[in-house]
């Protein structure tokens, strides 16, 4: 755990009337569409409009990897969702989310058992604990309305078939039961 905040670069001693350059730029990193060196040559004329300090390459170029690095952890994390998007049926989201939380509680108890943790930090961790259980409960919950809202369309759907093919509800039933569907009376 990193007890200080490190050393203030020239981008972090921008007062209040440069922070717009200063998202613009990240903005600019952000597009990918310029050169580093181009934005950095931008940033410093509208800084210097506003009366600001220049910034230097070298705090530039620190900020533009940080930049970097969350903008590739993002695309990762989407290019991970997107492929596991259409496996995301109700069951399985339901079971992602309780594996989730459970590498997210133990998670907080390795910190807890690791870390020298003040009563902020711990106050944090506990609060992350709880969302985690109320996320399993609601999954649980969602996972259980969804069966239960499939089941009726299906149960509607071999009412419907039975009924235009002159099936009888006896054996429309025995077909549901041995699909594993537990049929409430629809009608």
């Amino acid at each position: 755990m990193r007890e200080t905040r490190g050393q203030l670069s020239s981008l972090d001693l921008v007062p209040e009337a440069g922070r717009n350059a200063i998202a613009w730029a990240m903005d600019e990193l952000n597009a990918r569409q310029r050169t580093q060196a181009d934005i950095l040559f931008e940033l410093n004329d509208r800084l210097e409009v506003v009366g600001c300090d220049p910034i230097s390459r070298s705090a530039f170029n620190r900020a533009a990897v940080r930049v970097t690095l969350a903008r590739r952890r993002a695309e990762e994390r989407d290019a991970v969702i997107a492929a596991i998007a259409p496996m995301s049926t109700p069951d399985k989201v339901a079971e992602a989310d309780i594996v989730v939380a459970e590498m997210l509680k133990t998670l907080v108890m390795g910190i807890l058992d690791r870390e020298a943790l003040t009563s902020e930090d711990a106050l944090n961790l506990a609060r992350a604990h709880q969302k985690a259980v109320e996320a399993q409960t609601q999954s649980s919950e969602l996972r259980r309305v969804a069966q239960a809202e499939f089941e009726a369309r299906l149960g509607k759907a071999a009412e419907a078939v039975s009924k235009a093919k002159g099936i009888t509800a006896e054996t429309r039933d025995k077909i549901m039961e041995q699909l594993g569907v537990i049929r409430s009376k629809v009608g």
